[in-house]
């Protein structure tokens, strides 16, 4: 039978500083298990139980509000809200703008905060998020009927311009306001317009300039990201930048062709990217992407990294990359639907030839990873799958050697058969520009193990 050290401490004795970061170190099961000892043993458990708090419908917000003791709302640094009703009796507006009020009013040390609304919000709530300083990171993501129940960008910009140390911003589904986008007012296609915002308050430093690209006026933002939202307002091109951007990520509108979608996205990329870092793609880009930013040979000078999501058009891969290689990219990482995994790998191949092709040019001559994974379907977008697998990785850690190839351990998944030859012809591929030497001393690294696609679960 084994003893305990003699120098070993009893539990009780151990200094209250200590005993917190003993509990720090437990999973979520653990700590409600330990909270149940005894009460000195809740007390202690008190920050770490409430440290992360998800509530996922507007019952759960009230309840939450109405029963939790304000005091362990400071303990809280990470809040997830939805204001989806979870049944047909919903509460009352006045209800929804109490609980919320009092919940961020009394939940002042978040340092991430995600809201998943249904409908606006009350204009009286903008204020509370001037007293959240320790906020770095905000998302903001609309769940209700764009038709009926529309999330303005008027009251988004305001909520995130409120935010004193902003540093990351999410936006999902926001419509645009037809006072900063009349024409689109009964034009085709018939975006949702917001109507009957101009009573939100201006803003103490944009003033009652609240549209989208006012967002670039924010000084301590870092990080962007705009998914199924209407861009195409022109003062993109021309709203003042006070923020250095290293992350941009802009998807596609789903109700404007894929054409607007390009044209908005190298707008916004020849304003701002000049200090971006890593750049998530869901539309293609052409040639005509610098012609904002003239006469300029890239607004790109310090991407490094690139990320091809799934709904990024696969015969644009070549074209956009291309468009890309003035920027000294280091890794590029697609991902993509299970039906497109062949066109994906012959589109790589591509790719790869024309940097053959180029020699000794600069074309992506920093690249030094590559890697593709797969999703199941549309809603995994965000999401990789958990057996997602690297198709290879080349990195710049000597001369060429075959030898280096090495898998890694994942689970056995069962592929198609055409997707397995896809793939093991781009592996080929890459063996053959390194053993040609056409690598400039670079060793291609393909990991066989991790050489699989997974087929669809769903």
């Amino acid at each position: 039978m084994t003893t305990a050290p003699a120098h070993a401490l009893p539990w009780t004795s151990l200094p209250t500083e200590m005993k917190f970061s003993v509990i720090q170190h437990l999973d979520a099961k653990d700590i409600r298990s330990f909270a149940k000892v005894n009460k000195e043993a809740y007390t202690l458990a008190v920050p770490a139980l409430w440290r992360v708090v998800d509530l996922q419908s507007l019952d759960h917000i009230i309840s939450y509000a109405d029963n939790v003791p304000q005091s362990y709302h400071r303990y809280t640094r990470q809040l997830s809200i939805c204001t989806k009703p979870a049944n047909s009796g919903a509460p009352t507006n006045t209800a929804i703008s109490d609980a919320l009020s009092r919940l961020l009013a009394s939940c002042t040390q978040i340092d991430q905060l995600s809201l998943t609304l249904e409908a606006s919000l009350d204009y009286s709530l903008v204020h509370l998020f001037q007293h959240l300083d320790q906020l770095k990171a905000l998302s903001i993501h609309h769940c209700g009927d764009e038709q009926r129940t529309p999330l303005s960008e008027r009251l988004v910009v305001s909520i995130a311009a409120s935010v004193p140390n902003l540093q990351e911003l999410s936006l999902d589904r926001i419509a645009r306001s037809a006072l900063h986008a009349p024409e689109l007012i009964g034009a085709y296609p018939f975006v949702p317009v917001v109507t009957g915002d101009a009573d939100i308050p201006d803003h103490p430093r944009l003033g009652s300039d609240l549209s989208l690209p006012s967002l670039l006026r924010l000084p301590t933002l870092r990080k962007l990201k705009i998914r199924d939202t209407h861009l195409g307002d022109p003062k993109w091109c021309v709203t003042p930048i006070s923020c250095s951007l290293e992350f941009l990520d802009l998807g596609s509108y789903c109700n404007e062709s894929p054409e607007f979608n390009r044209v908005c996205t190298e707008r916004i990329v020849g304003t701002v990217g000049h200090a971006v870092d890593e750049f998530s793609l869901n539309t293609a880009l052409s040639g005509e992407t610098y012609a904002f930013e003239k006469p300029k040979e890239t607004p790109l000078k310090k991407l490094r990294k690139v990320h091809l999501t799934p709904l990024f058009p696969v015969e644009n891969v070549v074209d956009t990359l291309t468009t890309l290689s003035g920027s000294p990219v280091e890794e590029l990482s697609v991902r993509c639907y299970e039906d497109d995994v062949l066109d994906m790998c012959s589109a790589l191949e591509d790719f790869l030839s024309l940097r053959t092709e180029r020699g000794d040019s600069d074309f992506y001559k920093h690249l030094s990873q590559i890697s593709v994974s797969t999703v199941t379907d549309i809603y995994s977008d965000d999401n990789a799958h958990d057996d997602v697998h690297d198709i290879f990785t080349r990195s710049n850690a000597g001369d060429c050697n075959c030898s280096s190839i090495s898998p890694r351990t994942r689970p056995t998944v069962v592929i198609p058969a055409e997707h397995a030859l896809a793939i093991q012809r781009l592996q080929e591929f890459c063996h053959d520009l390194a053993l040609a030497g056409s690598c400039s001393h670079e060793e291609l690294v393909i990991a066989k193990g991790m050489a699989c696609m997974c087929e669809n679960e769903n």
